[in-house]
C-alpha cells in the first residue's frame, strides 16, 4: 500500500513538472506577440558595443555581461543573455513583460530589448549599484546618512508600487544592494526583476502566500518561510528589505547581520556596528530605522511589517528628518573610474534630497 502510494505521488510530482517544462516552452515561442517595446536588432546592439568590446563592459551578473554605450543618441546600459545562464531565456521573458508595462520613479526604465538574442536595454545609471557604493568599490566617496535614508524610502516606495501592482501584485524575489542602481543624483532604482513573480490577487489579499515548485533570489537575503516551504508572498520581499536597510547603515556583509545588530543593541554598543565612514550619524533616529529593519528581516513571516501602512511611513520620516538637517549633501571626492568601467562620478555632486 505505502509502496503504491509513493508511485503515486512520483507520477503526480512527474506530470506537474512536465506541464512546466511545456508551458515554460509555450510561453517562450509566444514571447513578444502581445508585447509593445522598442525593437533593437543585433546589428543596431553590436555597433552600440563595438562588437562587445571588453572596454565598453561595465558589470557581470548571473545573467550576463552588461555593456555601456549610446543607442538613440541616449546613454544607455546593455545586459546580455550568456548562453549558458540557466532560466535565462525566462528571466528575459519576465524582465521585458514587467517592465515594458510599468513606469515609476524607482524602478530602472526599460528602453527595449532584442528578442532574438535576449539583450536588454535600460537608462545608464551613473552611479552603479548600491552595493558597491556603500562598500566604496574603486575609491568611491562615502554616501551621507541623509543619502541612505533617502535611498532606503526610495526602495520601500518603489517596492510598495510593485507591491500594488493590478490586478496580481509583483513580488520581487531577489531585492538586494546589487539590484539597487543610482543615477547621477543618488536617486535609487529596483533592477533585475527578472525573477519576479505575479501573485494572485486573492492569495496577496488574504494569506498572502502562493506556492512555488523552486525558490529562487539570492542566500542570505531570501525569506527563511519562502526558502524552508516554497510559499511565495509579499512579505517574501519585506525579509531581503530588512537585510538590505541593515547593510544602509553597517555597510556590512549580509551573513549574521541581524545577529550582529541586535547583540549591539542589547549590550549598548550600537554605534560601533554603524558604518564608520560615516562620523555623524543621528543616534536616536538611527536606532528606529535599525529596529526597524530588524522587525522587516523576522524568521516568521507574519512577525514582519507591512509595507505600506508600517515600514513606509516610517522611513518617510526619517528622509524628511533627513531634508531638514542638509537640504543639499556635496559627495565629492575623485572616485575615478574602475577597472570594469562603473564610471563612478569623478566630480563632487551636489544631491538634492
Amino acid at each position: 500500500m505505502i509502496a503504491e502510494l509513493e508511485a503515486q505521488k512520483r507520477k503526480i510530482v512527474e506530470k506537474n513538472a512536465n506541464k512546466e517544462a511545456d508551458d515554460r516552452k509555450l510561453a517562450i515561442n509566444n514571447f513578444g506577440h502581445d508585447l509593445r517595446y522598442r525593437k533593437y536588432t543585433i546589428q543596431e546592439i553590436e555597433t552600440a558595443t563595438d562588437l562587445f568590446s571588453p572596454s565598453r563592459k561595465i558589470g557581470e551578473g548571473g545573467y550576463g555581461p552588461v555593456y555601456h554605450c549610446n543607442l538613440d543618441h541616449t546613454p544607455v546600459a546593455i545586459k546580455v543573455l550568456r548562453p549558458d545562464a540557466a532560466q535565462g531565456q525566462l528571466q528575459f521573458q519576465q524582465e521585458v513583460e514587467v517592465l515594458c508595462c510599468i513606469r515609476h520613479p524607482n524602478m530602472v526604465l526599460l528602453l527595449g530589448a532584442c528578442p532574438e538574442y535576449c539583450c536588454l536595454v535600460y537608462e545608464y545609471m551613473a552611479n552603479g549599484s548600491l552595493e558597491d557604493r556603500l562598500f566604496r568599490r574603486n575609491n568611491s566617496p562615502v554616501l551621507p546618512w541623509q543619502v541612505r535614508f533617502r535611498i532606503a524610502a526610495e526602495i520601500a516606495t518603489g517596492l510598495l508600487f510593485l507591491h500594488q501592482t493590478k490586478p496580481e501584485p509583483i513580488v520581487h524575489r531577489d531585492l538586494k544592494p546589487g539590484n539597487i542602481l543610482l543615477d547621477r543624483n543618488y536617486v535609487s532604482k529596483i533592477s533585475d526583476v527578472g525573477l519576479a513573480r505575479l501573485v494572485p490577487p486573492s492569495v496577496a489579499d488574504t494569506v498572502t502566500q502562493y506556492r512555488m515548485t523552486s525558490t529562487a533570489g539570492t542566500f542570505c537575503y531570501i525569506d527563511p518561510e519562502y526558502q524552508q516551504t516554497g510559499m511565495l508572498g509579499i512579505k517574501s520581499d519585506i525579509y531581503s528589505l530588512g537585510i538590505m536597510l541593515l547593510q544602509i547603515i553597517t555597510a556590512k556583509p549580509p551573513m549574521g547581520l541581524t545577529h550582529h545588530v541586535e547583540n549591539a543593541i542589547e549590550n549598548g554598543n550600537f554605534a560601533g556596528i554603524l558604518d564608520p565612514a560615516v562620523h555623524d550619524w543621528p543616534m536616536e533616529e538611527t536606532l528606529i530605522f535599525a529596529k526597524l529593519a530588524l522587525k522587516c528581516s523576522e524568521l516568521r513571516r507574519k512577525d514582519r511589517p507591512d509595507l505600506g501602512r508600517v515600514v513606509l511611513p516610517e522611513l518617510d520620516k526619517l528622509r524628511t528628518l533627513a531634508d531638514e538637517k542638509m537640504p543639499f549633501i556635496k559627495i565629492g571626492g575623485s572616485a575615478g573610474t574602475s577597472p570594469n568601467n562603473s564610471h563612478v562620478s569623478t566630480s563632487s555632486i551636489q544631491v538634492k534630497l
